[in-house]
């Protein structure tokens, strides 16, 4: 059993126990979330798919942690200009723990 969610703007494959790392999430560790965004759904062989949604699909999961991911460098130059700019980017995430595909 699988199904396909979206959430942050990236699609994920998922099923229970799963543990994956999504864009930042509201709510405190702990909280249960409910995501309604479900594209696909996969039962014991019997594919269920969305146009765009499957209709009373939902995906509960559980808030394990809050963090920030390595820091991404930006760098620009144009030679014989004397232009540089450096910038850093440290994107949050969240890990959220895959209970149940209803």
């Amino acid at each position: 059993m699988f199904a396909v969610i979206k959430t942050g703007g990236k699609q994920y494959i998922v099923k229970p126990g799963d543990r994956l790392k999504v864009e930042k999430i509201e709510g405190q560790i702990g909280d249960t979330v409910e995501i309604s965004e479900v594209l696909l759904i996969n039962k014991n062989g019997e594919v269920k798919i969305g146009t765009p949604l499957v209709e009373g699909a939902k995906v509960i999961a559980t808030i394990v942690e809050h963090g920030k991911a390595p820091k991404v460098i930006v760098f620009k130059k144009k030679a014989k200009k004397g232009y540089k700019r450096k910038r850093g980017h440290r994107q949050f995430y969240t890990t959220i723990e895959i209970k149940e595909i209803i």
